[in-house]
């Protein structure tokens, strides 16, 4: 398999169930209603957000965070992958106990060891919960630009899509934007196209998460393509959320094939039974990519990574150009 690359993963939800039963132990809590035989257990959203809350509760201090960061770019290492961005919320170091900026370092630390084992490269995206509200939204915003953490290089929001107009977090990310971080949205996932184009018209993102739904309106394609935004694809992550159906209805090579520039991602891997290696063997297996193919992948993420020209250059090299 090529070198991979990812734009698009909690971090949180990136913990593998052996960490956090290995956590569970540390702070004597019950992880038999969430994990059996090694794998999460959920069988709807409520009981996907409960094992999702468990285990992110499991990590409380600042060592607790930088192991997380550092387990979780270490196995993306062992796979292949060269560069790696995460998804950080700094709401959820308030049950912990923990400043926004301790919370961040410690991710920051992690990525730094990791990088220093294996020579991954990693960079943090802050995200407001869009569930949150407006002023949540721009709290996380404020804090994006003005932690100084170098490795913080892009501000997003996540969160429930049903939730509020996207024009009322304009100012969130406008003032991410002038604070020279990168710009990514989640839309278009258990949203439709319309989500996607508000995405677009209010925020003016370089990059969406998720952004599928667009395919819904081919005039909307033809506007993602034209304008070279980058779509986050999770293929694994929709299809156990019943976004589709299977990976055969799957919009990924329709999407690809109009043009857009599309990337793979694992989203919350453990809990969809999936992983970045798995993503890009999809792109193999189901949607019939060769390693040219899936290399271009890659490339696609680290020339729309949220990174430093030098250090996007040296990526490249190592991908052959």
């Amino acid at each position: 398999m090529p070198l991979k690359a990812e734009l698009h993963c909690h971090i949180e939800g990136a913990a593998h169930p052996d960490l956090v039963l290995r956590q569970a132990r540390k702070y004597d809590a019950d992880p038999s209603p969430f994990i059996r035989d090694g794998a999460f257990v959920w069988h709807d959203f409520t009981s996907f957000l409960a094992a999702y809350d468990f285990s992110a509760g499991l990590f409380r201090s600042e060592e607790d965070y930088a192991l997380l960061a550092d387990h979780y770019l270490t196995s993306l290492a062992r796979d292949g992958a060269i560069y790696s961005e995460i998804f950080i919320s700094p709401d959820h170091a308030a049950g912990a106990g923990l400043s926004a900026k301790a919370y961040t370092d410690a991710l920051g630390e992690g990525i730094a060891r990791a990088t220093a084992r294996t020579g991954i490269e990693g960079r943090m995206i802050v995200v407001g919960l869009r569930h949150a509200g407006v002023e949540a939204v721009e709290k996380a915003a404020r804090f994006a630009a003005r932690c100084g953490n170098a490795l913080v290089t892009g501000f997003g929001m996540a969160g429930d899509e049903r939730i509020g107009d996207l024009e009322d977090y304009v100012r969130a990310f406008e003032i991410a934007r002038e604070a020279g971080l990168g710009i990514t949205v989640h839309a278009g996932e258990l949203m439709g196209w319309e989500s996607v184009a508000a995405a677009l018209d209010h925020i003016r993102p370089s990059r969406i998460g998720h952004g599928v739904r667009a395919v819904e309106n081919p005039d909307l394609v033809r506007r993602i393509a034209g304008n070279g935004v980058i779509l986050e694809c999770c293929p694994g992550s929709n299809v156990a959320l019943g976004v589709f159906p299977d990976f055969a209805n799957h919009p990924f090579p329709a999407l690809k094939s109009a043009g857009c520039k599309v990337t793979l991602n694992s989203d919350d891997p453990p809990y969809f039974h999936t992983s970045l290696k798995r993503e890009y063997e999809v792109g193999r297996d189901h949607f019939g990519m060769d390693d040219k193919a899936l290399t271009a992948l890659t490339r696609t993420a680290i020339e729309a990574a949220f990174v430093d020209r030098k250090t996007k250059a040296a990526l490249l090299a190592r991908l052959g150009r």
